[in-house]
């Protein structure tokens, strides 16, 4: 890989500065002199069926009972590796998101409310046996709603009014191998995402337009200069059921509204569940003594993949931050010259990761990230809330726009044995005992950051 060939990071976290310059006295987007923070996270995976005994409770019971029955619950430490959040894990997630909320005019979530193999469970504990009934399917769909429903208000009772914007997930669905929201879901649960997350902030018949029909939708808050999209990326899956014809209605609606944005001298913020690039913990499983690999496994078609850049090289400087999750991890991906994704790591500890999420800071007159602070839960110290994990600035001593200092950071990664270590250590927010990153399978997670098509990463490992 030809390192000077590497671009520079776009802006990192830069969300909804706008909509506090333009609260602020209702000042111009030029203002000068206002630093703000923004908290983002993602992979909750929240699991209603943490306590067996309470499920048939949960099923007779409203939503709005939901929080007095689990506090019932003899289960009150949180989760523990290799399984899902519970009750008491998304109490201390958000307690600490609220204190942390600062004077940011929204949040971000980047996906997979519901914990892994819930519609499975759910049949498991309903005594489903069998081919499920049409009432058993209704049951199902109806308890999904409540826990989306109940996740949603557990979210609004921490961070106020504030606006939460989103992506769908992969597991936000009824289907049992967790392969994205399909039409039902979406129709379902519509009107909970526009008036719990959205807060009814985006104009209602455009957002049901497209979320009913593909799971994206476009934001222009009022007060800014900004767009923020949500797209829909678990059909870019090389193994999503579609002919294509869901993928190419979602990317010429992507594309327009990019030039809608553009013509409008407006920035975007894209936001998304699944990144682009490598399913690097799988792909990295596959590497031989000489950490060598002969294929990676994708997390997106190729074919998409390619269209996707395309799309984006049209519009530079017109994307401003790319955002998604699904890995679980603390990482990073560049796109091409002016586009760099930021993948927020996950809050269940599903995949051996301890629980965590970020607040950046961003500076006010160019509207850049400068740092940010990744707090964390130490399920081995198991506090009383999250904690002070790293600051970015201080742990890797680098300093000014994030951008620059992310860029510089790649190649530090093999030439400085200290930041390797942290970037290794920070991946898994501090506990890495499930899929351990070694000396024999750092190249694939190296070369992961910026290789993002399959023959070149592949080349790239090999020739690490």
């Amino acid at each position: 890989m030809n390192l000077n060939n590497i671009p520079f990071v776009r802006l990192l976290f830069l969300v909804f500065v706008l909509t506090v310059l333009a609260s602020c006295g209702g000042e111009t987007n030029n203002n000068t002199n206002n630093n703000f923070s923004v908290v983002v996270f993602s992979d909750i995976h929240f699991n209603p069926f943490y306590d067996p005994s309470l499920f048939p409770a949960l099923v007779d019971a409203d939503v709005s009972k939901w929080e007095n029955i689990f506090k019932t619950s003899s289960i009150t430490a949180p989760s523990a590796w290799k399984s899902d959040t519970n009750y008491p894990l998304l109490v201390l997630a958000l307690a600490s998101i609220k204190q942390n909320l600062g004077s940011s005019p929204l949040i971000i979530y980047t996906g997979d409310i519901l914990g892994h193999n819930f519609t499975k469970t759910f049949y498991e504990l309903y005594e489903v046996e069998g081919i499920p009934s049409a009432e058993d399917i209704a049951a199902m769909k109806a308890f999904t709603d409540k826990t989306v429903a109940f996740f949603m208000e557990q979210v609004r009772s921490s961070v106020g009014n504030i606006p939460v914007m989103f992506a769908v997930g992969n597991s936000d669905s009824y289907s049992f191998i967790d392969d994205g929201p399909d039409s039902s879901f979406l129709s379902n649960t519509a009107e909970l995402f526009y008036t719990k997350f959205l807060n009814s902030t985006v104009d209602h018949q455009a957002f049901l337009d497209t979320f009913q029909k593909g799971g994206y939708y476009s934001a222009e808050p009022p007060g800014t200069n900004l767009m923020v999209i949500g797209l829909n990326t678990i059909t870019f899956s090389p193994d999503f059921p579609d002919t294509g014809s869901a993928v190419a209605a979602e990317i010429a609606w992507l594309d327009s509204r990019l030039s809608s944005a553009k013509d409008a001298g407006k920035k975007v913020w894209l936001l998304m569940h699944v990144p682009p690039g490598a399913d690097i913990a799988t792909t990295a499983k596959s590497a031989d003594d000489n950490g060598h690999i002969t294929s990676a496994t994708m997390m997106w078609n190729q074919d998409y993949q390619a269209l996707f850049m395309q799309i984006l090289s049209h519009y530079p400087d017109i994307v401003t931050l790319t955002l998604a999750a699904h890995t679980h991890m603390d990482e990073y991906r560049i796109l091409s010259t002016s586009d760099v994704l930021e993948i927020t790591p996950g809050i269940s500890p599903y995949f051996g990761n301890n629980p965590a999420f970020k607040v950046f800071s961003f500076s006010g007159d160019t509207l850049k990230p400068t740092d940010y602070s990744s707090l964390n839960y130490d399920l081995t110290a198991m506090p009383g809330q999250f904690n002070s994990y790293y600051t970015f600035s201080t742990a890797y001593a680098m300093q000014g726009f994030l951008n620059d200092s992310l860029t510089q950071l790649l190649p530090a990664l093999v030439t400085n044995n200290v930041q390797q270590a942290l970037y290794r250590g920070d991946y898994f927010s501090g506990h890495n005992s499930l899929n351990p990153i070694t000396d024999r399978n750092w190249p694939v997670y190296w070369c992961g950051i910026a290789t993002m098509e399959q023959q070149e990463l592949i080349a790239c490992v090999n020739a690490y």
